[in-house]
Protein backbone atom coordinates (compact mmCIF):
# COMPACT_ATOMS: atom_id res chain seq x y z
CA UNK A 1 0.00 0.00 0.00
CA UNK A 2 1.26 3.49 -0.86
CA UNK A 3 -0.05 7.07 -0.56
CA UNK A 4 -1.60 8.23 -3.83
CA UNK A 5 -3.48 11.53 -4.26
CA UNK A 6 -4.58 11.44 -0.63
CA UNK A 7 -5.58 7.77 -0.76
CA UNK A 8 -3.94 4.57 0.42
CA UNK A 9 -3.67 2.52 -2.77
CA UNK A 10 -2.46 -1.03 -3.49
CA UNK A 11 0.63 -1.20 -5.70
CA UNK A 12 0.18 -4.95 -6.06
CA UNK A 13 -1.74 -7.89 -4.66
CA UNK A 14 0.03 -11.00 -5.99
CA UNK A 15 2.71 -9.28 -8.09
CA UNK A 16 2.83 -6.73 -10.90
CA UNK A 17 3.87 -9.17 -13.64
CA UNK A 18 1.26 -11.76 -12.67
CA UNK A 19 -1.48 -9.12 -12.52
CA UNK A 20 -0.38 -7.58 -15.83
CA UNK A 21 -0.42 -10.93 -17.64
CA UNK A 22 -3.78 -11.82 -16.11
CA UNK A 23 -5.31 -8.72 -17.72
CA UNK A 24 -3.67 -9.43 -21.08
CA UNK A 25 -4.66 -13.13 -21.09
CA UNK A 26 -7.73 -13.46 -18.84
CA UNK A 27 -9.14 -10.71 -16.63
CA UNK A 28 -8.37 -8.45 -13.68
CA UNK A 29 -10.23 -6.03 -11.42
CA UNK A 30 -8.93 -2.60 -10.33
CA UNK A 31 -10.18 -0.40 -7.51
CA UNK A 32 -10.60 3.05 -9.10
CA UNK A 33 -12.50 4.63 -6.20
CA UNK A 34 -9.84 7.33 -5.98
CA UNK A 35 -10.99 8.87 -9.27
CA UNK A 36 -13.39 11.82 -9.19
CA UNK A 37 -16.93 12.08 -10.51
CA UNK A 38 -18.69 15.35 -11.41
CA UNK A 39 -22.33 15.74 -12.46
CA UNK A 40 -23.04 18.66 -14.80
CA UNK A 41 -26.63 19.41 -15.78
CA UNK A 42 -28.96 22.15 -17.00
CA UNK A 43 -30.07 23.83 -20.23
CA UNK A 44 -26.59 25.27 -20.77
CA UNK A 45 -24.62 22.15 -19.79
CA UNK A 46 -23.63 21.24 -23.35
CA UNK A 47 -22.60 24.78 -24.25
CA UNK A 48 -20.70 25.19 -20.96
CA UNK A 49 -18.72 21.97 -21.41
CA UNK A 50 -17.97 22.79 -25.03
CA UNK A 51 -16.56 26.09 -23.79
CA UNK A 52 -14.36 24.41 -21.17
CA UNK A 53 -13.34 21.05 -22.73
CA UNK A 54 -11.36 20.35 -25.91
CA UNK A 55 -13.53 17.66 -27.51
CA UNK A 56 -16.99 18.35 -28.95
CA UNK A 57 -19.63 17.10 -26.50
CA UNK A 58 -22.41 18.11 -28.92
CA UNK A 59 -21.48 15.02 -30.92
CA UNK A 60 -22.40 12.75 -28.01
CA UNK A 61 -25.80 11.09 -28.01
CA UNK A 62 -27.24 10.14 -24.61
CA UNK A 63 -25.38 7.04 -23.46
CA UNK A 64 -22.10 7.94 -25.22
CA UNK A 65 -18.74 9.12 -23.85
CA UNK A 66 -15.47 10.59 -25.12
CA UNK A 67 -11.93 11.30 -23.99
CA UNK A 68 -11.32 15.03 -23.58
CA UNK A 69 -9.10 17.58 -21.85
CA UNK A 70 -9.49 20.60 -19.59
CA UNK A 71 -7.05 23.41 -20.47
CA UNK A 72 -5.83 26.66 -18.97
CA UNK A 73 -5.64 29.90 -20.96
CA UNK A 74 -2.11 29.04 -22.14
CA UNK A 75 -3.28 25.70 -23.56
CA UNK A 76 -1.67 23.68 -20.77
CA UNK A 77 -3.48 20.56 -19.59
CA UNK A 78 -5.34 21.03 -16.30
CA UNK A 79 -6.58 17.43 -16.58
CA UNK A 80 -7.52 14.69 -19.02
CA UNK A 81 -10.87 13.05 -18.37
CA UNK A 82 -13.82 11.11 -19.74
CA UNK A 83 -17.08 12.97 -20.42
CA UNK A 84 -20.27 10.90 -20.72
CA UNK A 85 -23.62 12.26 -21.82
CA UNK A 86 -26.33 10.67 -19.68
CA UNK A 87 -29.27 12.65 -21.13
CA UNK A 88 -29.89 15.71 -23.30
CA UNK A 89 -29.10 18.05 -20.41
CA UNK A 90 -26.90 15.90 -18.13
CA UNK A 91 -23.25 14.84 -18.20
CA UNK A 92 -21.10 12.61 -16.01
CA UNK A 93 -17.38 13.46 -15.85
CA UNK A 94 -14.69 11.06 -14.55
CA UNK A 95 -11.54 12.96 -13.56
CA UNK A 96 -8.13 12.09 -12.15
CA UNK A 97 -7.85 11.69 -8.38
CA UNK A 98 -4.97 14.14 -8.03
CA UNK A 99 -6.89 16.81 -9.96
CA UNK A 100 -10.35 16.71 -8.35
CA UNK A 101 -9.95 19.99 -6.46
CA UNK A 102 -8.11 21.76 -9.28
CA UNK A 103 -10.70 20.65 -11.86
CA UNK A 104 -13.63 21.70 -9.70
CA UNK A 105 -12.12 25.13 -9.04
CA UNK A 106 -11.28 25.56 -12.74
CA UNK A 107 -14.83 24.72 -13.85
CA UNK A 108 -16.44 26.91 -11.20
CA UNK A 109 -14.37 29.90 -12.31
CA UNK A 110 -15.65 29.51 -15.87
CA UNK A 111 -19.32 29.58 -14.91
CA UNK A 112 -21.05 32.86 -15.74
CA UNK A 113 -24.30 34.39 -14.50
CA UNK A 114 -25.88 33.50 -17.86
CA UNK A 115 -25.12 29.78 -17.55
CA UNK A 116 -28.11 27.60 -16.64
CA UNK A 117 -25.81 24.95 -15.18
CA UNK A 118 -25.77 22.93 -11.98
CA UNK A 119 -22.65 21.05 -10.86
CA UNK A 120 -22.30 18.39 -8.19
CA UNK A 121 -19.10 16.76 -6.96
CA UNK A 122 -19.95 13.12 -6.18
CA UNK A 123 -16.32 12.04 -5.67
CA UNK A 124 -16.50 11.51 -1.90
CA UNK A 125 -19.69 9.49 -2.08
CA UNK A 126 -18.85 7.22 -5.00
CA UNK A 127 -16.65 4.16 -5.38
CA UNK A 128 -15.43 2.75 -8.69
CA UNK A 129 -14.27 -0.63 -9.97
CA UNK A 130 -12.81 -1.53 -13.37
CA UNK A 131 -12.79 -5.01 -14.90
CA UNK A 132 -10.33 -5.41 -17.78
CA UNK A 133 -9.25 -8.31 -19.98
CA UNK A 134 -10.51 -10.72 -22.66
CA UNK A 135 -12.69 -12.54 -20.08
CA UNK A 136 -14.47 -9.34 -18.97
CA UNK A 137 -17.76 -10.28 -20.65
CA UNK A 138 -17.85 -13.58 -18.80
CA UNK A 139 -17.29 -11.74 -15.52
CA UNK A 140 -20.09 -9.35 -16.44
CA UNK A 141 -22.49 -12.22 -17.03
CA UNK A 142 -21.60 -13.76 -13.66
CA UNK A 143 -22.31 -10.45 -11.94
CA UNK A 144 -25.45 -9.27 -13.70
CA UNK A 145 -27.00 -12.51 -14.99
CA UNK A 146 -28.43 -10.78 -18.06
CA UNK A 147 -29.93 -7.98 -15.97
CA UNK A 148 -28.01 -5.27 -17.82
CA UNK A 149 -26.55 -4.93 -21.33
CA UNK A 150 -22.78 -5.09 -21.60
CA UNK A 151 -21.40 -1.55 -22.01
CA UNK A 152 -19.64 -1.34 -25.35
CA UNK A 153 -16.69 1.00 -25.96
CA UNK A 154 -17.33 4.63 -24.95
CA UNK A 155 -20.86 4.08 -23.64
CA UNK A 156 -22.60 4.61 -20.30
CA UNK A 157 -25.77 3.20 -18.75
CA UNK A 158 -27.34 4.44 -15.51
CA UNK A 159 -29.09 1.69 -13.60
CA UNK A 160 -30.99 1.79 -10.33
CA UNK A 161 -30.07 -1.15 -8.09
CA UNK A 162 -31.02 -2.23 -4.58
CA UNK A 163 -27.92 -0.41 -3.35
CA UNK A 164 -28.65 2.82 -5.25
CA UNK A 165 -27.61 4.28 -8.61
CA UNK A 166 -24.93 2.63 -10.74
CA UNK A 167 -23.08 4.27 -13.62
CA UNK A 168 -21.98 1.41 -15.89
CA UNK A 169 -19.32 2.45 -18.42
CA UNK A 170 -17.17 0.97 -21.18
CA UNK A 171 -13.89 2.88 -21.47
CA UNK A 172 -10.78 1.20 -20.07
CA UNK A 173 -7.14 2.15 -19.63
CA UNK A 174 -5.39 -1.08 -20.60
CA UNK A 175 -6.09 -1.66 -24.29
CA UNK A 176 -8.25 -4.67 -23.41
CA UNK A 177 -12.01 -5.20 -23.47
CA UNK A 178 -13.66 -4.30 -20.18
CA UNK A 179 -16.10 -2.22 -18.19
CA UNK A 180 -16.19 0.10 -15.19
CA UNK A 181 -18.93 1.03 -12.79
CA UNK A 182 -19.43 3.56 -10.05
CA UNK A 183 -21.69 2.89 -7.05
CA UNK A 184 -22.41 4.47 -3.64
CA UNK A 185 -19.23 4.21 -1.58
CA UNK A 186 -20.89 2.35 1.32
CA UNK A 187 -21.75 -0.54 -1.03
CA UNK A 188 -18.28 -0.85 -2.56
CA UNK A 189 -16.84 -3.57 -0.30
CA UNK A 190 -19.59 -6.07 -1.10
CA UNK A 191 -19.32 -5.25 -4.80
CA UNK A 192 -15.55 -5.68 -4.74
CA UNK A 193 -15.81 -9.08 -3.05
CA UNK A 194 -18.40 -10.24 -5.59
CA UNK A 195 -16.24 -9.10 -8.49
CA UNK A 196 -13.09 -10.70 -7.10
CA UNK A 197 -14.98 -14.01 -6.85
CA UNK A 198 -16.22 -13.66 -10.44
CA UNK A 199 -12.78 -12.63 -11.70
CA UNK A 200 -11.06 -15.55 -9.99
CA UNK A 201 -13.65 -17.93 -11.46
CA UNK A 202 -12.50 -16.74 -14.91
CA UNK A 203 -8.80 -17.21 -14.17
CA UNK A 204 -8.13 -13.62 -13.15
CA UNK A 205 -6.88 -11.68 -10.13
CA UNK A 206 -7.31 -8.31 -8.37
CA UNK A 207 -4.78 -5.77 -9.69
CA UNK A 208 -3.01 -2.74 -8.23
CA UNK A 209 -1.44 0.50 -9.41
CA UNK A 210 1.72 -1.22 -10.65
CA UNK A 211 -0.04 -3.34 -13.28
CA UNK A 212 -2.33 -0.44 -14.20
CA UNK A 213 0.78 1.60 -15.02
CA UNK A 214 2.55 -1.08 -17.08
CA UNK A 215 -0.65 -1.89 -19.00
CA UNK A 216 -1.47 1.73 -19.88
CA UNK A 217 2.13 2.51 -20.84
CA UNK A 218 2.27 -0.48 -23.23
CA UNK A 219 -0.66 1.22 -25.02
CA UNK A 220 1.04 4.62 -24.98
CA UNK A 221 -1.75 6.15 -22.87
CA UNK A 222 -0.59 9.28 -21.02
CA UNK A 223 -0.67 9.67 -17.23
CA UNK A 224 -1.39 13.06 -15.69
CA UNK A 225 1.57 14.29 -13.67
CA UNK A 226 4.02 12.22 -15.75
CA UNK A 227 3.16 12.84 -19.40
CA UNK A 228 0.59 15.62 -19.04
CA UNK A 229 0.86 18.89 -17.11
CA UNK A 230 -0.20 22.52 -17.14
CA UNK A 231 3.13 23.37 -18.79
CA UNK A 232 2.46 21.57 -22.08
CA UNK A 233 -0.44 21.46 -24.52
CA UNK A 234 -2.35 18.42 -25.83
CA UNK A 235 -0.75 19.09 -29.23
CA UNK A 236 2.70 18.56 -27.72
CA UNK A 237 1.39 15.40 -26.06
CA UNK A 238 0.15 14.01 -29.39
CA UNK A 239 -3.52 14.32 -28.40
CA UNK A 240 -4.64 16.64 -31.19
CA UNK A 241 -7.29 14.10 -32.25
CA UNK A 242 -9.21 14.98 -29.06
CA UNK A 243 -9.14 18.73 -29.72
CA UNK A 244 -12.05 20.03 -31.83
CA UNK A 245 -10.56 23.24 -33.21
CA UNK A 246 -13.60 23.65 -35.50
CA UNK A 247 -16.31 23.70 -32.81
CA UNK A 248 -15.92 27.34 -31.82
CA UNK A 249 -14.10 29.00 -28.96
CA UNK A 250 -12.98 27.12 -25.85
CA UNK A 251 -10.49 27.81 -23.08
CA UNK A 252 -6.95 27.49 -24.45
CA UNK A 253 -7.96 27.51 -28.12
CA UNK A 254 -6.03 30.68 -29.01
CA UNK A 255 -2.83 29.25 -27.54
CA UNK A 256 -3.31 26.02 -29.51
CA UNK A 257 -3.96 27.92 -32.73
CA UNK A 258 -0.75 29.90 -32.19
CA UNK A 259 1.18 26.72 -31.56
CA UNK A 260 -0.21 25.15 -34.74
CA UNK A 261 0.91 28.22 -36.68
CA UNK A 262 4.32 28.68 -35.11
CA UNK A 263 5.35 25.10 -34.37
CA UNK A 264 5.88 23.22 -31.12
CA UNK A 265 8.99 23.47 -28.93
CA UNK A 266 8.84 19.74 -28.23
CA UNK A 267 6.58 16.72 -28.55
CA UNK A 268 5.98 13.51 -26.65
CA UNK A 269 7.78 10.53 -28.20
CA UNK A 270 7.76 6.84 -27.38
CA UNK A 271 11.02 4.93 -26.99
CA UNK A 272 12.08 1.33 -26.53
CA UNK A 273 15.39 0.16 -25.08
CA UNK A 274 17.38 -1.64 -27.77
CA UNK A 275 19.73 -3.74 -25.70
CA UNK A 276 20.07 -5.29 -22.29
CA UNK A 277 19.37 -2.48 -19.84
CA UNK A 278 17.75 -1.68 -16.50
CA UNK A 279 14.15 -0.44 -16.76
CA UNK A 280 13.83 3.27 -17.61
CA UNK A 281 12.15 5.31 -14.86
CA UNK A 282 10.64 8.81 -14.68
CA UNK A 283 13.18 11.67 -14.58
CA UNK A 284 16.09 9.62 -15.98
CA UNK A 285 18.13 11.90 -18.29
CA UNK A 286 17.81 11.39 -22.07
CA UNK A 287 20.67 12.21 -24.45
CA UNK A 288 21.09 12.51 -28.23
CA UNK A 289 24.34 13.21 -30.03
CA UNK A 290 26.12 13.59 -26.72
CA UNK A 291 23.73 16.32 -25.53
CA UNK A 292 21.09 16.12 -22.81
CA UNK A 293 17.75 16.62 -24.61
CA UNK A 294 15.14 15.73 -22.00
CA UNK A 295 14.11 13.34 -19.26
CA UNK A 296 11.89 10.26 -19.12
CA UNK A 297 8.24 11.11 -18.33
CA UNK A 298 6.91 7.55 -17.99
CA UNK A 299 9.09 4.47 -18.07
CA UNK A 300 8.92 0.81 -17.09
CA UNK A 301 9.85 -2.75 -17.99
CA UNK A 302 7.12 -4.07 -20.29
CA UNK A 303 5.96 -7.53 -19.10
CA UNK A 304 4.43 -8.25 -22.52
CA UNK A 305 7.51 -7.26 -24.55
CA UNK A 306 10.28 -8.09 -22.03
CA UNK A 307 11.88 -4.73 -22.85
CA UNK A 308 12.19 -1.29 -21.32
CA UNK A 309 9.74 1.26 -22.72
CA UNK A 310 8.94 4.89 -21.98
CA UNK A 311 7.92 8.32 -23.18
CA UNK A 312 9.88 11.57 -23.32
CA UNK A 313 9.38 15.12 -24.61
CA UNK A 314 11.96 15.83 -27.32
CA UNK A 315 12.61 18.59 -29.88
CA UNK A 316 10.50 17.77 -32.99
CA UNK A 317 13.59 17.09 -35.12
CA UNK A 318 14.65 14.33 -32.72
CA UNK A 319 11.19 12.93 -31.96
CA UNK A 320 11.02 10.99 -35.22
CA UNK A 321 10.72 7.24 -35.71
CA UNK A 322 14.03 5.43 -35.70
CA UNK A 323 16.04 8.18 -33.96
CA UNK A 324 18.66 6.70 -31.63
CA UNK A 325 18.78 8.13 -28.12
CA UNK A 326 20.40 7.16 -24.82
CA UNK A 327 18.80 6.77 -21.39
CA UNK A 328 21.06 7.46 -18.42
CA UNK A 329 20.56 4.98 -15.58
CA UNK A 330 22.62 5.53 -12.43
CA UNK A 331 25.43 7.21 -14.32
CA UNK A 332 25.52 4.79 -17.29
CA UNK A 333 23.98 5.40 -20.70
CA UNK A 334 21.94 2.71 -22.46
CA UNK A 335 20.72 2.81 -26.10
CA UNK A 336 17.08 3.27 -27.07
CA UNK A 337 15.12 4.03 -30.23
CA UNK A 338 12.10 6.22 -30.96
CA UNK A 339 9.20 3.93 -31.92
CA UNK A 340 5.54 4.13 -32.86
CA UNK A 341 2.75 3.85 -30.30
CA UNK A 342 1.26 1.65 -29.05
CA UNK A 343 4.21 -0.40 -27.91
CA UNK A 344 2.01 -3.49 -27.54
CA UNK A 345 -0.33 -4.84 -30.23
CA UNK A 346 -2.41 -7.96 -29.81
CA UNK A 347 -1.46 -10.75 -32.18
Amino acid sequence: MVPFAGWEMPVQYSGIVEEHKAVRNAVGVFDISHMGQFLVSGKSAEAFLNRTLTNDVSKLAPGQGQYTLLLNDKGGVVDDLIAYRTSEKEFFLVVNASRIDADWEHLEKQLTADDDVMMANASDFTAGLAVQGPRSREVFQRLFQGGAPYPEKNTILISMTESGPMWLCGTGYTGEDGFEFFVPAEKSVSWFRSIVDAVKAEGGVPCGLGARDTLRLEMGYPLYGNDLSEERTPLQAGLGFFVAMDKGNFTGREALAAQKANGMPDKLAAFRMTGTAPPPRPHYPVAHGGQNVGEVCSGTQSPSLSAGIGMVYLPPAIATLGTQIEIEVRGRKFPAEIVKKPFYRKA
